[in-house]
């Protein structure tokens, strides 16, 4: 454990439209195509399953679900820059987990590029299951990208 990741806890709240520009900052920093500000609005506003993670008031990462009937759909996970391969990213997942299983979520799916190694990684070491493959999913430089559908059953309490 560094000491970066050892001094810092991490706690999460509710995602609000304070803290969008905070988002839309690491959101921009992290993806060659990211998210719109109007995109974090609208799951702000419309109920998406959105939360941020703080470690002494700074915005270090958020994750955007949508929840439909028993299913979570990951749509957005992102650690900043800073504080990546620490840790954090794999905190927020099993925070969502838990999240998700208390309102009796039994699956949770998202994509993931191919090209993206580290989230890959996370999501397949977490217990994530390739389901299929989404051809031309992601925009990319040289056209688009496929992403890998991911899968996993959440245990019930």
């Amino acid at each position: 454990m560094s000491s970066l990741q050892s001094s810092f806890l991490p706690y999460y709240e509710d995602m609000n439209t304070s803290h969008l520009e905070d988002v839309f900052n690491i959101e921009k920093e992290s993806y060659g195509y990211p998210w719109s500000k109007n995109i974090f609005y609208d799951c702000v506003s419309n109920n998406y399953l959105c939360r941020v993670m703080l470690i002494n008031d700074n915005l270090i990462g958020y994750v955007i679900s949508s929840i439909v009937q028993d299913e979570c759909h990951i749509m957005n996970l992102c650690i900043q820059k800073e504080y990546r391969s620490l840790g954090y990213g794999r905190q927020l997942l099993n925070y969502l987990q838990q999240e998700v299983k208390n309102i009796n979520c039994k699956l949770i799916f998202l994509e993931c590029r191919p090209s993206n190694k580290s989230a890959l990684k996370l999501y397949l070491s977490e217990g994530y299951n390739e389901i299929g493959i989404r051809k031309n999913y992601y925009p990319a430089v040289n056209g688009y990208e496929d992403a890998i559908m991911l899968a996993k059953y959440v245990q019930q309490k």
